[in-house]
C-alpha cells in the first residue's frame, strides 16, 4: 500500500511539558486509522500537527511524498472535524455544506452537485433549506461530515466526533462513518479514548500513553496479543498476573502450572500473564488447571454476567452467562491454553493488575485537587 502521511521523529512540547516524543507513524491511502489512548496522551496534538494547527518543535511532517511542515492548515489537502461540529448556525443546511467549495471558487453549478451528493451520501436529502439549530445532535454530526468532504480532502481528520451522542446514535454513526470511508476511499485518521469505537472502525489501531506509540496493529493484533500492561489494561478488560515462564509453553501462577502458546522466553523468568475475562471458565473446585477462589461480587451487565473472584488476594475478574453463581461461593477457574497471552515485564508492570481497586480515572475523580482542564490541554 502506498503512504500518504508519514510523521517522523515528532516532538512537540508546551513550556516545559513533552506531549509528543520522538514520534514515528506512517499512514497508508484508503486507511482507516485510530489513535486510542487516555487523555492527555498526546493523540489529539498528533491530529492537530498533521493538521497544520501545531508547529512541531522538531521531525518532519511528510504528505503524498513532501515535506509540509511550513505549509498552512487551509493549503493542506486535509480536513477535519471536531467533537462540537463548528457549524454556521446563521447558515442553512446547503450554505453549511456548500461554504469550502465556494472559497475554492467552485463554478455555482458544480457546487449544488457536490452539495446534492453529499446529501445523499449521508442520508440528509431535502435538508438543504433547514437551520442547523433544528437538526438533532445526529443530523448535526452528518452535516459537520458532508461539509468536510465537500472539500475533496485527500485525509479526513476526526477528532472524537462523536463524543457528544449518546450511545445508540454514537454506535449508528460509527457504522455510518465507516461505511462513507469505504464507499469513497479516502484516509480516515480518528481519535477516540473509547476502546469499542476504535475496535470496531478501524483498519489499524495505534495505542498512545505519554506521548509515545506503545502498539501498532490491527483491532484483533491489539486486542489478542497487547505488547504491554497498559495495552492489555486499557484495551477491553483484562486480569493481569505476575507469572513465571518455566519453558516454552509452560508457565505458573497463582501456585497452578498452566500450558499456554507463547515461547521464546528465558526459563524461570518474570513475566506477566494475561487473560481475558470471558475466556476463563467456571469449573468444579480442584478440577485440574484451574485456580481456586471466592466470589465477592456478582453484576448484572446485560449480555452477561460480571463476577469478581478472590484467588489467595487477587481479585479476578470472570464474564459469563451462567445465572445462578452467588457471592460467598468457592469456585475453580478453568483456562484454556490458548486464552493465557504471556508479555515480558515492562515499565507499566505492577500499575495494573486485578480489580480490587478503582481505575486511574475514577481516582482522579476523588481526587478534588486533580486538574482536567490543565489535562485536557496536554492531550
Amino acid at each position: 500500500m502506498k503512504k500518504i502521511i508519514d510523521l517522523r521523529n515528532i516532538t512537540v512540547s508546551y513550556g516545559d511539558n513533552t506531549i509528543l516524543e520522538n514520534l514515528n507513524l506512517y499512514i497508508n491511502e484508503k486507511e482507516f486509522i485510530t489513535l486510542l489512548g487516555p487523555s492527555g496522551c498526546g493523540k489529539t496534538t498528533t491530529l492537530r500537527a498533521i493538521a497544520g494547527f501545531v508547529k512541531v518543535d522538531s521531525g518532519d511532517v511528510i504528505f503524498e511524498g513532501k515535506r509540509i511542515n511550513d505549509v498552512p492548515p487551509h493549503k493542506r489537502r486535509v480536513n477535519t472535524i471536531f467533537q462540537r461540529y463548528a457549524l454556521f448556525s446563521h447558515l442553512n443546511v446547503y450554505d453549511n455544506i456548500a461554504f469550502g467549495p465556494k472559497l475554492q471558487k467552485m463554478p455555482k453549478q458544480e457546487i449544488r452537485k457536490t452539495v446534492a451528493s453529499m446529501l445523499e451520501l449521508v442520508n440528509l436529502k431535502g435538508f438543504e433549506t433547514r437551520s442547523i439549530d433544528s437538526l438533532s445532535g445526529g443530523q448535526q454530526q452528518r452535516v459537520a461530515i458532508a461539509r468536510a468532504l465537500a472539500n475533496k480532502p485527500h485525509v479526513l481528520l476526526l477528532d472524537e466526533p462523536l463524543g457528544a451522542l449518546d450511545l445508540k446514535l454514537r454506535k449508528d454513526m460509527q457504522r455510518e462513518l465507516k461505511n462513507i470511508q469505504k464507499e469513497l476511499g479516502i484516509t480516515f485518521i480518528y481519535v477516540t479514548h473509547d476502546q469499542e469505537e476504535a475496535l470496531s472502525m478501524s483498519d489499524t489501531v495505534v495505542v498512545m500513553d505519554k506521548g509515545k506509540i506503545q502498539q501498532i496493529g490491527t483491532p484483533e493484533d491489539i486486542y489478542n496479543e497487547p505488547v504491554n500492561a497498559f495495552v492489555a489494561d486499557f484495551i477491553g478488560e483484562s486480569n493481569i498476573v505476575d507469572a513465571i515462564m518455566l519453558d516454552d509453553y509452560l508457565v505458573t501462577f497463582g501456585g497452578v502450572k498452566f500450558k499456554c502458546l507463547d515461547s521464546g522466553f528465558e526459563k524461570n523468568e518474570f513475566v506477566e500473564a494475561v487473560v481475558r475475562p470471558e475466556d476463563i471458565v467456571i469449573t468444579e473446585v480442584g478440577a485440574q488447571a484451574s485456580l481456586t477462589g471466592t466470589i465477592t461480587s456478582v453484576t448484572f451487565k446485560g449480555v452477561h454476567f460480571e463476577i469478581l473472584v478472590d484467588v489467595g488476594g487477587f481479585i479476578w475478574m470472570i464474564q459469563t452467562t451462567q445465572e445462578h453463581h452467588k457471592v460467598g461461593e468457592t469456585i475453580g477457574m478453568y483456562i484454556e491454553p490458548d486464552a493465557i497471552h504471556i508479555m515480558k515485564r515492562s515499565e507499566y508492570s505492577g500499575e495494573f493488575g486485578d480489580y480490587s481497586s478503582f481505575s486511574d480515572e475514577m481516582d482522579h475523580i476523588s481526587d478534588a485537587s486533580y486538574n482536567w482542564e490543565e489535562e485536557e490541554n496536554e492531550d
